[in-house]
């Protein structure tokens, strides 16, 4: 039997407004750009893919389910995701909630804000593990099982924490440096780990819908669901799962309703469940298929952007290695203060987004950056994030001293 292990991936960040220095110490507001044409205005930014994506991509899933008893697929969303969709679109929340409910849709666990705490601070990694836990519970009312790290950011030791946290699988990209002449379509054993399961993404065949489908300058373009099946049939002669990972953005934002993707995916869905060889499978039931021993050691973080698929994207020059440090040194302060808002702003502000924005790299990589950044360069990104940075001091300043805020008016007039 031959598998599709189909993973999507949720996430809308809270972009920094144009965020002026003068607007430090009185404008507390980081996020509400008033500006409802501008590329860091939030609600605009989600309700126009609420309307190209979400909307008509769960409408098709939930059509493919009542069409076809295979058809499963699992599903994570960042904490910052359904803060706005609450907000915004709510009926997105009922939706997955349908979906959810009919047992063929497994919910996945990340890092709440979609931050890189693991990284820098294990223990806001571990709160914000668990405050995305509860939200999931309190909204969809199940137990995640399996871990992802925000942008597949993977290494041996996060293998080791999410076993020692109770998670069963995790999954990570199959990178050709790690896996060398091994196949990402089997279920194996991360490195120095005794129970939990790894998938690994087959980014060729992901990519080919995530990235290529729209590129006409492709030497496969078009792409037809004859086409990729064949490439289906090819990968899952060497494994019994096709992990297939990919945003779920990439269904009506990333690549545009007018290529045709919503009905490639859905006659592939279709076709592939009508062969009597083929299955769809949760990334649990994944993990539970198999009982190979087969290990894979990533010793060195491995993530799913960028051609170098490191941590270069958000920590490949100065201005990202200064930001990320300047927002986890207000940690202490920010939390002792026990101020819910300045809490949830301050963790909004570790979102990986800012850091992306920063990057300075060129060629197709930094064409990708220039695309999902709503700045006009990396160092307005900076500039406007580290005024964020300076103003949810002094508020946390407050706190320590509560005439400090008194003081500095008074020097200001």
């Amino acid at each position: 039997m031959k598998s599709i292990v189909l993973y999507l991936h949720m996430h809308q960040p809270y972009r920094v407004k144009h965020y002026s220095i003068f607007s430090v110490d009185h404008d507390h507001d980081y996020w509400t750009d008033k500006d409802w044409y501008s590329g860091s205005n939030n609600e605009r930014i989600f309700k126009k893919v609420a309307e190209k994506s979400y909307r008509p991509m769960l409408k098709q899933l939930g059509k493919l389910i009542e069409t076809t008893d295979k058809f499963k697929f699992s599903l994570s969303m960042t904490g910052t995701f359904l803060e706005q969709a609450e907000e915004w679109a709510p009926d997105i929340i009922d939706s997955i909630r349908k979906l959810v409910k009919t047992g063929r849709v497994e919910i996945v666990n990340e890092t709440y804000n979609h931050s890189l705490s693991f990284f820098v601070d294990r223990d806001e990694f571990e709160a914000e593990v668990r405050l995305h836990q509860d939200r999931v519970r309190e909204l969809f009312g199940v137990e995640t099982k399996v871990f992802r790290n925000t942008e597949l950011a993977y290494n041996n030791d996060l293998a080791q924490w999410a076993e020692s946290f109770g998670f069963k699988g995790i999954i990570a990209e199959g990178w050709d440096k790690i896996l060398e002449t091994r196949t990402p379509n089997k279920v194996y054993r991360p490195d120095g780990c005794n129970s939990i399961k790894l998938l690994t993404k087959n980014y060729r065949l992901s990519d080919d819908i995530a990235f290529r489908f729209s590129n006409k300058t492709w030497n496969e373009w078009p792409l037809t669901v004859d086409k990729y099946m064949r490439w289906l049939e090819t990968a899952g002669n060497q494994g019994p799962v096709i992990n297939l990972f990919m945003d779920f953005e990439t269904f009506g934002e990333n690549v545009w309703k007018d290529t045709g993707i919503f009905e490639f995916f859905n006659d592939l869905v279709l076709r592939w469940s009508n062969d009597g060889n083929h299955n769809f499978m949760t990334v649990s039931e994944a993990c539970d298929s198999s009982t190979s021993e087969e290990t894979i050691s990533m010793p060195w973080t491995v993530t799913w952007a960028d051609t170098e698929r490191d941590l270069s994207a958000w920590l490949g020059n100065s201005m990202q290695h200064e930001a990320l440090k300047a927002i986890y040194d207000l940690k202490e302060s920010v939390l002792a203060s026990k101020d819910e808002d300045l809490i949830a702003d301050w963790r909004r502000l570790l979102t990986s987004d800012h850091l992306y924005y920063m990057s300075t790299k060129h060629l197709n990589d930094g064409g990708v950056h220039q695309y999902f950044s709503p700045y006009d360069s990396p160092f307005d990104a900076f500039l406007y994030f580290m005024n964020a940075v300076r103003d949810v001091r002094g508020r946390a300043e407050e706190y320590k001293n509560p005439k400090t805020k008194k003081k500095v008016k008074e020097i200001t007039e």
